[in-house]
């Protein structure tokens, strides 16, 4: 038989098995200890009242004070304990999670969410929390039982089925809270995407009037979700108010049987007292499990989340680290399409670029240029063939490495909470404020952050927003050429560039081939391939021509660059 795959978070929390012994051993003695307060009472009732002995009475009550205040002490102990268990399974797996949320909405473009941190944190609450008492202190409850079974079988009976009784009323809440609660986590988790959109595409949503059906679609997503969570809570509340009353009565029950019992001479007065106080400890863990029902449920839920996202993304094997790159990059008849794409956007691409040399690759739109900017920075990989850069195939880099060797503009620029100077050194920790400047002159964007109120230390807010559309790209531009990596590649770069900026981005791709670095530029507006050495014309998918530029441009019509232009003429060879 196959042995079951172990999970990695299964091997975390395995890792931490000498502190769980630790709290299983501090609950020994703590429920160990809960019978020191029974049996105080038995004592007074059954010796000290009828021997009218205050030294006795003072001798029990400082022993069961002593025994009382060290039981506290290792309560205390084994709560900071589990707080630091589940503040050690965050720190190992935190780090592993936020990039793996990264990686997944590379690799899927599903829109991805966050709630992967979210499921991280309700573990660890989970375990900081009260629900784990429960655990470790329901195998104690049989322990309690027998000590019943001692006192008199009848009462044993009495809390035998009191327990049987919570333990059917625990079960039935569990199994008509469960699916709500996880339709409820759903819906709730669809009105927080909607709402991190609307909030990233809040000028559009402004502008264009969106914003009373995208309220009417959040609401209709968080009144399911507020069904679905009423539903559950009143269920569980049911439950729980039946668990209690049941608690009460049980209470009740045994010590009237208890009474009838010491009436007969069968137990002592002490002994009912003792029965009583030990079935309710008894019954303690089952009630707390009721209570904590949906805290046992949501956490399930993230645990099985979270398993299955580490299980479908395995840490990335360790790569040799190679050469700082030289060059060339070549690309050897790549096609390939959107990850879990079954079929391929782009194909038939081949061309090889020199160290020193700058491209521009134009065409419509829709015809690849951008799936072809993520291929080159090894964002997205090729279904069919290779891209290589100083000989070695993209995956054979390690990404940091790899990373810190390419500059990236993508077409919607993202930055980051944070300052300017921040954001162009890339949050390296390592960070170069000389390499901080020298990127902003290279993307000639100096001068315009010292107009900033705070120069480079400017606080830019939550995705730039304190900054034009403008000041954005040329930030971003300044990013991808921090540390002058070898590859530089830049998707529409002068979109929202004004003349000054054209001329900077021009300046910035000499500036690249002069250093002897490799630019690639996806073009529409012709400015942006003034500086480019190559072009590289891509229709429908297909690469239609390489070559120098000037001889790409003569075989368009009336020798333009535009779109528009009739590519069915162009040379289809690589003509350099």
């Amino acid at each position: 038989m196959q042995e079951k795959q172990v999970t990695e978070l299964q091997t975390t929390l395995r890792q931490c098995r000498s502190s769980f012994a630790a709290i299983g051993l501090f609950s020994f003695f703590i429920n160990l200890l809960m019978l020191s307060g029974p049996l105080y009472m038995m004592q007074v009732y059954d010796r000290v009242l009828t021997s009218q002995s205050v030294s006795t009475l003072v001798a029990l009550s400082v022993l069961v004070g002593i025994l009382l205040l060290f039981m506290g002490a290792l309560e205390l102990v084994r709560a900071r304990v589990l707080v630091r268990i589940g503040n050690r399974i965050e720190a190992r797996l935190g780090a592993r999670i936020f990039d793996t949320v990264i990686r997944r909405q590379t690799c899927r473009r599903d829109g991805g969410t966050t709630q992967p941190l979210f499921d991280l944190r309700t573990v660890r609450e989970f375990l900081s929390g009260q629900g784990p008492f429960a655990i470790f202190d329901t195998p104690w409850v049989p322990v309690y039982l027998a000590v019943i079974y001692l006192l008199h079988p009848i009462l044993f009976v009495v809390s035998l089925a009191g327990a049987l009784i919570l333990l059917v009323i625990g079960v039935l809440n569990e199994v008509t809270t469960r699916r709500p609660l996880t339709d409820a986590t759903y819906d709730y988790s669809k009105c927080e995407t909607l709402a991190d959109a609307g909030l990233r595409n809040a000028e559009a949503v402004q502008a264009m009037g969106m914003l009373d059906g995208l309220r009417q679609q959040w609401i209709i997503w968080r009144d399911r979700a507020l069904h679905g969570q009423s539903l559950a809570s009143d269920r569980a509340g049911a439950f729980t108010s039946a668990s209690k009353t049941m608690r009460l009565a049980l209470q009740s029950a045994i010590l009237g049987v208890g009474a009838a019992l010491a009436i007969d001479q069968a137990i002592s007065a002490g002994a009912m007292i003792a029965a009583s106080i030990i079935m309710g400890r008894a019954l303690a863990p089952v009630d707390q499990a009721i209570g904590n029902w949906r805290n046992f449920v949501s956490t399930h839920g993230a645990y099985k989340r979270l398993s299955g996202l580490l299980t479908d993304f395995p840490l990335p094997p360790t790569r040799m680290a190679l050469p700082k790159a030289q060059g060339p990059l070549v690309v050897q008849n790549v096609a390939a399409g959107p990850p879990e794409a079954t079929r391929a956007i782009v194909s038939g691409i081949d061309f090889d670029l020199e160290a020193g040399e700058a491209l521009g690759v134009i065409g419509p739109s829709a015809s690849g240029k951008s799936l072809l900017a993520r291929l080159l920075t090894g964002v997205w990989h090729p279904q069919i063939g290779t891209v290589r850069l100083d000989g070695a195939s993209l995956d054979q880099w390690d990404p940091t490495s790899l990373g810190r060797q390419t500059g990236y503009l993508p077409q919607d620029v993202e930055l980051f909470g944070g300052s300017v100077e921040e954001n162009i050194a890339r949050f390296r920790p390592d960070a170069d404020p000389e390499a901080v400047v020298h990127a902003a002159r290279a993307a000639g964007v100096h001068e315009m952050i010292l107009r900033l109120p705070e120069g480079y230390n400017t606080q830019i807010g939550d995705g730039g927003c304190r900054l034009s559309g403008g000041q954005r790209q040329r930030l971003g531009l300044a990013r991808a050429l921090y540390g002058d990596p070898l590859l530089v590649v830049l998707d529409e770069p002068n979109a929202n560039l004004d003349a000054d900026g054209d001329a900077a981005l021009t300046q910035a791709i000499l500036k690249i081939k002069k250093r002897g670095g490799i630019a690639v530029v996806m073009a529409h507006r012709p400015s942006a391939i003034d500086a480019v050495d190559k072009l590289l014309v891509i229709q429908a998918g297909r690469q239609q021509a390489f070559g120098p530029k000037d001889e790409i441009l003569n075989h368009t019509q009336n020798g333009t660059p535009a779109i528009t232009a009739n590519v069915s003429q162009l040379p289809r060879r690589n003509v350099s």
